[in-house]
């Protein structure tokens, strides 16, 4: 298996990061519109859910047929998804074969909680402009939060001896204990709300308003990303010494 070191992720972290800031900036233009998430609100023939998860459908068919979800860091929403129509891409994937998928817990921390910390309440009836911002929000958080699996194969290697013994106690606080670096997590959280604060208003003016708050941004990754990543790393650990 492919040598992994966290340096060699890094700037992959950082892309994703601005991806995720810029993409729930986007979705905090518009109001909560709060009938895209319930189930037959609108009627959508052949579909039983709401308009947000057929559009996340919809977009999850093409994407698998173009081998999106054969990417070892890409987790798909929906299982039933048609076959790939490219040739298949032979990966060097630096990962232990993995069932680990937390997409649920995306969905409903997305739709029960970061919405409604970045959007407005109401109804302004852009319902599809807003539902495809939510695609992007919840693929970019779904990749983000799964790349989990790559910090954590990282800082196994990085410590094999401490982790093997931890996993085979089956000891998965302590596992958590071992990733957790608060210093490097308060330095994400300054950084994500630093480039909340540039990204979220107009360049030049003196009294800018914000599209979103930064803070909640910066609050959004503390809450919900950075425990649910720690959740999928650990996940992750437990099954690494299975293969």
């Amino acid at each position: 298996m492919k040598d992994l070191k966290l340096d060699d992720i890094r700037n992959q972290l950082i892309r994703q990061e601005e991806t995720l800031i810029f993409s729930l900036i986007e979705r905090a233009q518009f109001k909560f519109n709060e009938p895209i998430y319930l189930d037959a609100e609108i009627p959508i023939p052949g579909f039983e859910g709401c308009f947000c998860d057929y559009l996340l459908y919809e977009t999850e068919k093409v994407h698998a047929k173009v081998r999106r979800y054969t990417s070892p860091d890409e987790e798909p929403f929906f299982t039933d998804l048609p076959d790939i129509v490219l040739p298949a891409v032979a990966y060097n994937v630096p990962l232990i074969p993995n069932a680990i998928n937390v997409n649920a817990d995306i969905m409903a921390l997305y739709k029960d909680q970061i919405l409604k910390q970045i959007c407005q309440p109401g109804d302004c009836g852009n319902y599809g402009s807003s539902a495809t911002c939510d695609v992007i929000c919840l693929q970019a958080l779904s990749k983000r939060i799964h790349y989990g699996k790559f910090v954590a194969e990282a800082k196994f290697q990085a410590d094999e001896e401490t982790y093997t013994a931890l996993i085979n106690a089956r000891d998965a606080k302590g596992i958590e204990e071992c990733l957790i670096n608060k210093a490097v997590e308060a330095k994400v959280l300054a950084r994500v709300e630093s480039k909340a604060t540039t990204y979220g208003q107009e360049p030049g003016e003196e009294n800018p308003e914000f599209k979103v708050n930064p803070q909640a941004i910066a609050q959004i990754y503390e809450d919900y990303i950075i425990p649910l990543t720690i959740k999928v790393e650990v996940d992750y650990l437990l099954q690494r010494l299975d293969s």
